[in-house]
């Protein structure tokens, strides 16, 4: 059992799928320091700062001026605010993501491979060719 697990371990797709997380994990926090530090505070001075994560509703009789202070109170608080948040900077993250991975495609299709199994092969003949020297053929005869 023990050697299985090794072998399981030790096989390709075991090691490239933790090494994927890992770099993923890297990538992620990239991502999200372009958007939180560079694009977010850019997005503000066009929106005048707006912050929307303090809009909630407090599911109460009462009116509270902020989201910590209903929590501290104790009263369950709908946040649609952070929810929209969370939507725009998905949205931003997505966008950010979708170019850099369309500038990595286009580095990679603008660096020659170079070898020999991309060379072309030559074609042969083609269909009608082939059998036009059919039909030679059996007309030699």
């Amino acid at each position: 059992m023990l050697r299985e697990f090794r072998d399981f371990i030790a096989r390709g797709n075991a090691m490239d799928l933790a090494v994927g997380i890992i770099i993923g994990a890297a990538f992620t926090a990239i991502v999200n320091s372009l958007v939180e530090d560079l694009i977010n505070p850019v997005i503000g001075l066009f929106t005048g700062g707006v912050d929307f994560s303090n809009l909630f509703v407090a599911l109460s009789t009462e009116s509270y001026p902020s989201v910590a202070a209903a929590q501290a109170a104790g009263v369950a608080v709908f946040q649609y605010g952070s929810f929209i948040t969370a939507i725009i900077n998905f949205l931003i993250i997505a966008w950010v993501v979708f170019l850099l991975v369309k500038l990595i495609n286009k580095v990679k299709s603008a660096v020659p491979t170079g070898g020999p199994e991309d060379a072309e092969e030559p074609k042969g003949p083609t269909q009608e060719e082939l059998l036009a020297e059919i039909r030679d053929a059996l007309k030699a005869r």
